[in-house]
């Protein structure tokens, strides 16, 4: 197996994909891991054992809201709450009735999740940061193509299995501060949490390992390999590979858990494109500010601090 690291709280945590506990450096990661599941157990209404009985190598199966029991928050009381308070966006009540009530949260990864693009690390520790960081910028400022950016930086790095690896090894991706606090808000009230990214699988799932959202709940690019482990180009199936992705992907989240009420919190001009489907489009600046996006944001935050506290406030299941 591959294995994967993620800075979490200034302590380098070891995950490896297969397995939700190795060795003692792992141990307060596991016992956050172990309290995914009695989260999942509770949101599912299921009996622990039925949990554990699908696997301990993923975590969770697939998280369903308990939308047929929740009380909505009332638009009087967000509009009370928001009176005298400063807020950026064009339509921040709406966005905070759409969080309130709602029974899926949808993530961009990098510099949302993670306080870093990912692509950007890598790039850098392949010694090709600055040409690929300009790609990125291009990206997710709308002025390229989203898949035609990611085909010219995989193309620039062709990055091997063992360069993923030891990337993530000696610079581990670091959780965005707040993200995780909000994330188990939202899963304490039942929501159903997705990650949706224009990055790689390979490198978001110990991302999401980490803040307990399962594998199943992540919708991004798929790095292809040789039976050598070296580069072979990238999965054009996942709807995240081409502009226009995450709308793609966010409808088929719908499709599938039946999703009345859907958030959409990112960084960049992707995540933006991502309403509709999206009831509420929540732009985040608190890594990298981008006008664009906040330009079209419904509300635009910089701390995930704001967010949690509308869940714990008003949301109730």
């Amino acid at each position: 197996f591959i294995r994967l690291f993620v800075r979490r709280r200034e302590t380098y945590k070891r995950i490896s994909p297969g397995s939700l506990v190795s060795t003692m450096l792992s141990r307060p990661f596991a016992l956050r891991s172990l309290s995914c599941f009695a989260q999942r157990s509770a949101v599912c209404h299921r009996p622990m054992n039925s949990q554990v009985s699908a696997g301990l190598n993923h975590v969770g199966e697939r998280m369903y809201s308990n939308s047929n029991t929740m009380m909505f928050a009332s638009r009087e009381d967000i509009k009370g709450y928001l009176s005298g308070k400063e807020a950026v966006g064009n339509d921040v009540l709406g966005a905070m009735e759409a969080l309130s009530n709602a029974d899926a949260v949808c993530f961009d990864v990098d510099s949302t999740v993670i306080n870093e693009e990912g692509i950007d690390v890598l790039a850098d520790s392949l010694g090709k940061g600055k040409e690929v960081a300009e790609l990125t910028a291009a990206a997710m400022t709308g002025t390229t193509k989203f898949e035609d950016a990611l085909a010219m930086r995989l193309d620039l790095l062709k990055p091997s299995l063992k360069d993923i690896e030891d990337c993530l090894e000696k610079h581990p991706l670091e959780l965005t501060e707040g993200v995780e606090e909000f994330i188990e808000s939202l899963l304490d009230k039942g929501v159903d949490v997705y990650l949706v990214s224009g990055g790689f699988r390979i490198m978001i799932e110990p991302v999401a390992q980490a803040v307990c959202v399962a594998k199943t709940n992540i919708y991004a690019n798929t790095i292809l390999f040789d039976d050598h482990g070296k580069y072979a180009g990238f999965d054009a199936n996942e709807p995240t590979s081409a502009d226009m992705g995450k709308p793609k992907a966010l409808t088929l989240i719908k499709e599938e858990t039946g999703a009345e009420t859907m958030v959409m919190i990112g960084d960049g001009a992707t995540d933006a494109q991502a309403k509709p489907p999206a009831n509420a489009f929540i732009g985040f600046g608190g890594v990298a500010m981008r006008e664009a996006v906040r330009e079209k944001a419904d509300w635009f935050v910089m701390d995930f601090k704001d967010l949690t506290e509308i869940i714990n406030k008003f949301h109730k299941n």
